[in-house]
């Protein structure tokens, strides 16, 4: 199945079946801890679209952990790079219809949660065909390696995707399971 059409169903699929999950910040504690990192680090979040995994609640709990937080802001060329947020800061909808933060320090995260439409059992994922956070990744590892996780709904997963040079593998997935 082409990856246009796996989004498609996916994504279909997701709408129709929403639920406000949230997963266990616990988990995610348990990868940082593994990740030997244990001290306050730069995370870069999302802001949830189109029925994603909320993650504002976990940002939020690592708010409170003393980790900083930054959001994604797109850029030209299909570009982002990340910004310092708070919950006190104000957002403003970008050009892809996303919040993004309104005061603009770049940050360069140790951690990025990643959305994602679709993922496979080697933690590969579909994302929607922008490539954005592909890029970004690429980019961020040339500096300091970096933990990518994502964040999906467990019926996301599928059995292989058809996987580009591009195409950049996760650390981790975490869903509610």
């Amino acid at each position: 199945m082409s990856k246009k059409i796996l989004r498609k169903k996916i994504l279909i699929y997701r709408k129709n079946n929403f639920k406000p999950i949230s997963i266990k910040l616990s988990s995610l504690k348990e990868i940082l801890k593994i990740s030997h990192l244990k001290s306050k680090k730069k995370i870069g979040g999302y802001y949830p679209i189109n029925c994603e995994i909320d993650s504002l609640e976990i940002l939020k709990e690592l708010f409170k952990l003393g980790h900083k937080i930054s959001l994604p802001v797109i850029k030209e060329k299909k570009q982002m790079d990340f910004f310092e947020w708070s919950f006190d800061d104000p957002l403003r909808v970008g050009k892809m219809g996303i919040p993004e933060p309104f005061q603009l320090k770049k940050i360069y995260p140790d951690v990025i949660l990643v959305p994602l439409v679709a993922f496979d059992e080697y933690n590969y994922r579909l994302g929607y065909g922008g490539g954005y956070y592909d890029r970004y990744i690429e980019k961020a590892n040339k500096t300091k390696k970096i933990l990518t996780i994502g964040l999906a709904f467990s019926f996301q997963k599928v059995n292989k995707l058809s996987v580009n040079d591009h195409d950049k593998k996760l650390d981790f997935i975490l869903t509610e399971r």
